[in-house]
């Protein structure tokens, strides 16, 4: 029986969506706070999060900036 929802290849150094938890929380905001920062919901980054949405560039720099980082780090 295939598995049920998206299926994400797994990547040596966590996926995109862990990093971007991870430097969520290493910034000390909350999804809420880094929503307001960079002007999208909080839905918006619960997706990005899990790996269900891949923002466009314009907001993949403007997520790396909020949290201090670059986009590489995160989606490289």
């Amino acid at each position: 029986m295939a598995p049920a929802g998206p299926v994400r290849a797994a990547e040596a150094d966590g996926t995109v969506g862990e990093r971007i938890r991870a430097a969520r929380r290493a910034a000390k905001f909350t999804q809420q706070t880094l929503a307001a920062e960079v002007q999208v919901s909080r839905q918006t980054i619960i997706a990005m999060e899990t790996g269900d949405y891949a923002p466009s560039v314009y907001l993949a720099v403007k997520v790396a900036r909020a949290l201090g980082t670059t986009v590489e780090e995160l989606w490289g």
